[in-house]
């Protein structure tokens, strides 16, 4: 233990006691523990005796018990979902490594993501817990080569440059052989695994287009198209290997030599996410309900399109029987999905909802700011929100009820952990299956709104290009809809007005009804665009206001 602080007071850091628990770990109100079990709240106060409180977060993420053999680009790729990776320290003698994120936005964000999921590297589990530093200084250290090199490698990759250290590139910058589609087997297969798991495993690393599942040499397969082949690159990295269920289910994932996918149908053994207006496809099986049955309750079993049936497994199960069960709330390996041989059922740490639920329990809202429409132009960034039901006697919490399960799951991964009017967001999948309307003559205040009809929904339009541009919250905002009389100074002024810090503004060179601006950070531009999405600018045209990935 004393190398370990001998390293860190070489880095120019005060060590601090959350670094080197011997085997738990403390994320506010979970706790996890690689060999015991959690140990009772006074023992873990006990044992952090650092300046801040253990939960306080921080940009900096301390990493325990990494595998020797691990590499700089495999430790980064942790972060790569939640936003950029700014420095890396890695202790590889003492099997932790220290990651140091762009924003506390962004570490605040893996960490509510890997606290009910634990994370895999090269098949162990990682633990990951905020540090007592707020920065990394790795400047004057040895051995720092490799790390700042991966470092380089990854920013080139995400500005479209280079790709990772040690792998071969091709003239256009992106690892030879490597496209937007992968080609993904899963093997041991003793659980069903559908088209919606998959999803909801491979959309935490980007906007995933089309799938296509399929049975072949007996063993289930399926195409997955990314918006970004740098997407797939990460998504690679962190599942190949990874088990979806305990013991079983272990993706195995390769670049496909396809570039695009065409698909015809929308059901359970394919789907295009851009165009909803696909018909499900002629002749295919209904569920049947004594395999749903055989699987758990009523509700366990479903599927968000009518008519879709599920894959049925090659192993266990008689073939033709149908299954869908849709979008787990947890991904990556194991990812924490336990499984009872008895019911088939799934049973997920930390979450209560049934999966396939299209409707979100929201917490932690600030009661003095948020209101039904607020909360309707906020998830309807991921989705179309149909109803929004502020609690009458608990009003920091809400429920949001989305079109279908595929844009719940969209908007708890982007919006859980995320700041909203100086509170940190709680989304998860609620108990109930629709939001109720109040009753007539029953004291609502306006807490409860239908949005079924709103003209504001995104995604309502089959093949609209907002499919393609789903981003996770940031700084920088894309307006659109902007009228010619309208001047830079004119939005500046706009968004000033509203309490945000403007950092840079500029108009698209050739379509000046489009622009970007970056703002003073990802809270401000969350708030920015619940009260000025759909502001009038006059001249009968509404801004509209989306998250960019790109930065001024």
């Amino acid at each position: 233990m004393d190398g370990v602080v001998t390293d860190l007071i070489a880095v120019g850091l005060k060590r601090g006691s959350d670094e080197l628990l011997p085997s738990g770990i403390t994320y506010g109100p979970f706790t996890m523990s690689s060999s015991t079990p959690a140990t009772a709240n006074g023992n873990d106060s006990k044992k952090f005796k650092g300046d801040r409180s253990p939960c306080s977060p921080s940009r900096v993420l301390h990493l325990r018990k990494i595998p020797n053999d691990v590499t700089e680009a495999e430790v980064i790729s942790l972060g790569l979902p939640f936003g950029k990776v700014t420095n890396l320290l890695m202790l590889k003698g003492k099997s932790q490594a220290f990651l140091e994120m762009a924003s506390e936005e962004a570490a605040v964000t893996m960490v509510n993501y890997y606290t009910p999921v634990t994370p895999h590297l090269r098949s162990q589990p990682v633990y990951i817990q905020y540090s007592n530093h707020r920065e990394l200084k790795t400047d004057n250290l040895p051995n720092q080569a490799r790390a700042q090199a991966a470092l380089q490698a990854v920013n080139a990759v995400q500005s479209g440059g280079l790709a990772l250290a040690g792998v071969p590139t091709a003239d256009g910058g992106l690892p030879l052989g490597q496209s937007s589609v992968l080609r993904i087997i899963v093997e041991n297969l003793f659980y069903p695994v559908t088209l919606e798991v998959l999803y909801q495993i491979f959309s935490k690393f980007g906007t995933v287009l089309k799938i296509i599942t399929f049975t072949k040499n007996n063993q289930f397969q399926a195409l997955l198209q990314y918006s970004d082949p740098v997407n797939a690159h990460y998504a690679k990295m962190a599942l190949d290997g990874q088990n979806i269920y305990n013991a079983c289910c272990t993706l195995r994932i390769d670049f496909s030599k396809l570039t695009s996918l065409n698909v015809k149908y929308n059901n359970d053994k394919s789907r295009d996410f851009t165009r909803l207006d696909l018909p499900s496809g002629d002749g295919q099986p209904s569920i049947d309900p004594t395999m749903a049955a055989a699987f758990g309750t009523p509700g366990i079993i479903s599927s968000p399109y009518a008519g879709a049936a599920g894959f049925a497994p090659a192993i266990g199960f008689p073939q033709a029987a149908g299954l869908s069960v849709s979008a787990v709330p947890s991904a990556l390996g194991p990812l924490a999905i336990t499984t009872s041989a008895m019911t088939g059922r799934l049973a997920i740490p930390g979450v209560t909802g049934i999966p396939g639920n299209s409707v979100l329990l929201v917490s932690n809202l600030n009661p003095d700011a948020i209101t039904p429409d607020g909360l309707f132009i906020l998830f309807g960034v991921y989705g179309d929100v149909h109803r929004v039901k502020i609690m009458f006697n608990k009003k920091e919490n809400a429920l949001v009820q989305m079109a279908d399960a595929t844009q719940s799951q969209l908007a708890m991964n982007h919006l859980n952990g995320q700041k909203l009017y100086g509170k940190v967001l709680r989304v998860t999948l609620s108990k109930h299956q629709t939001v109720q309307l109040p009753r007539e003559g029953q004291e609502d205040q306006g807490l409860t709104k239908d949005y079924s009809n709103s003209p504001l929904h995104r995604f309502k339009k089959p093949g609209s290009k907002n499919f393609q541009n789903i981003f996770p919250p940031s700084a920088t905002l894309h307006l659109s809809n902007i009228p010619p009389s309208i001047t830079v100074e004119d939005l500046k002024s706009l968004f000033g007005n509203t309490g945000c810090n403007v950092k840079n503004f500029k108009f698209f060179p050739k379509d000046r009804k489009m622009a970007l601006i970056q703002l003073g950070s990802v809270e401000e531009a969350i708030q920015a665009l619940i009260e000025l999405h759909n502001h009038n600018l006059g001249e009968n045209h509404h801004l509209r206001v989306s998250f960019s990935k790109s930065t001024i």
